[in-house]
């Protein structure tokens, strides 16, 4: 209504302006007309005939003036209601109403695309929403539910339009609208007993403040984890159990044969004693392997302290003897770590590297160790080796996988795992412009 007002306010305006721009014409015309020796006849006829040519110059000029801006109207009251189909007609580049016109249109194709853009992302959203296994609540100001997707009615067992604005104490989700942000809780939902894991963060949605909460069931997932680690853990076990007690068997079986037949032969003490001790062998390395997994499995957590890297690798260097090892000298930096851990870590890499050096005929066993600043305050160490190289990379660091004779398997292993204990990382791979493997640590420094 106001606009409206507003429009004929405008239209008055232009309607006067046209008229009082012919005034001066108009008078000056009856001034002759009536000073002038003219017939009362001519004189009125005359009078009438400039005084409508004037009123209609008037009104053409409002409705040239007060149409376009109509049209421009309806086309923003249209975009205003969402519908971004309407365009102007006649919008020629020639005059400033033509540019004006030109633009709308222009906004209103672009309006029509990001409207058509928002829905399509809307629907795919609320599909996602939907099909995902993860139970999603959404909760305003006043800790009623807005926002629930099919997950979560599973998870409370209660369709949504029964929960749709239920207070959060209502189906016992207030705690988790408080406190930390990220948890995992062991409770059950609708008799639905597990451990899960709830995240919670906030969002806008028409400028009100709502909180998001996301339930994700962790059982399953972590079943099926300890299901595949225990599975790999008994073939580990079962493969190493097998080598040591089959040839222990057997051998048991032999020397009971032995000392049951009559008469004996002459060499039986010599052989009660090779069998004796392969048994003894076959069970020290059962004992070794026992060991190995041990440690593995107990490894402490770092305490970390600063640690300078170029003393602790000068005094690893010195510790390997049947190669010569090369420092390449790096900045001086100091990182947290564990110095203990840390130094076992590269005496595991350089004796790697110097075992694979020894293996490489025709170029002198060499291992180098260097250091330098890396990337978002890192420190980089790589041990360079001039063995053969890695040919096969799939098994690097997989629990009791070797092939050195009489390796455990576990080298790289526990490697890898102080390292990412320290919140790093390790990488293997082979040196591209000559032979040989660069084992490569980032730490955090």
């Amino acid at each position: 209504m106001n606009w409206w007002k507003s429009q004929f306010v405008h239209e008055r305006r232009i309607m006067w302006l046209a008229l009082l721009s012919g005034l001066p014409a108009v008078v000056a015309s009856e001034v002759i007309l009536f000073t002038g020796d003219y017939s009362a006849k001519i004189q009125w006829t005359a009078t009438l005939f400039v005084v409508g040519i004037w009123l209609m110059i008037g009104l053409s000029i409002r409705e040239r003036v007060a149409s376009p801006l109509r049209t421009l109207a309806n086309l923003l009251e249209a975009m205003r209601e969402g519908d971004y189909s309407i365009r102007g007609r006649q919008a020629l580049d020639e005059d400033a109403l033509g540019d004006v016109l030109q633009q709308i249109n222009a906004m209103g194709t672009t309006l029509q695309s990001q409207r058509l853009g928002a829905l399509e992302a809307t629907t795919l959203l609320r599909k996602v929403m939907e099909e995902i296994n993860v139970a999603v609540f959404a909760f305003d100001g006043e800790r009623k539910l807005r926002l629930v997707n099919r997950a979560g009615e599973r998870l409370l067992n209660t369709p949504a339009e029964r929960i749709m604005n239920a207070e959060a104490a209502s189906i016992g989700l207030e705690e988790y609208l408080d406190g930390e942000p990220q948890r995992t809780v062991q409770r059950g939902f609708a008799g639905n007993a597990g451990r899960w894991g709830i995240s919670r963060a906030q969002f806008r949605e028409g400028g009100l403040p709502l909180q998001l909460l996301v339930i994700t069931d962790l059982t399953r997932p972590l079943r099926e984890e300890e299901l595949q680690a225990w599975q790999r853990l008994v073939r580990v076990l079962g493969h190493e159990l097998n080598n040591s007690l089959t040839p222990i068997k057997s051998i048991a079986g032999s020397l009971e044969q032995m000392l049951i037949r009559t008469p004996r032969a002459e060499d039986w003490e010599d052989d009660m004693k090779r069998g004796l001790s392969v048994i003894a062998t076959r069970a020290e390395s059962l004992a070794r392997f026992m060991g190995a997994y041990a440690r593995l499995a107990k490894l402490p957590r770092p305490e970390l302290a600063p640690v300078e890297i170029g003393p602790l690798v000068e005094r690893v260097a010195k510790l390997e003897s049947r190669v010569r090892v090369v420092i390449e000298g790096g900045p001086a930096v100091v990182v947290p770590a564990d110095r203990d851990q840390l130094e076992q870590l590269l005496i595991n890499l350089v004796k790697n590297g110097a075992e694979a050096s020894l293996e490489m005929r025709g170029t002198e066993p060499q291992v180098t160790i260097g250091w330098l600043k890396g990337p978002m305050g890192t420190v980089e160490l790589w041990v360079r080796d001039t063995g053969p190289g890695l040919s096969n990379t799939a098994n690097l660091f997989v629990p009791f996988f070797t092939t050195k004779p009489g390796g455990s398997g576990i080298g790289l292993v526990l490697s890898r795992q102080i390292i990412e204990g320290h919140g790093g990382t390790l990488a293997l791979s082979n040196i591209p412009e000559r032979v040989g493997c660069e084992a490569r640590i980032t730490l955090p420094a």
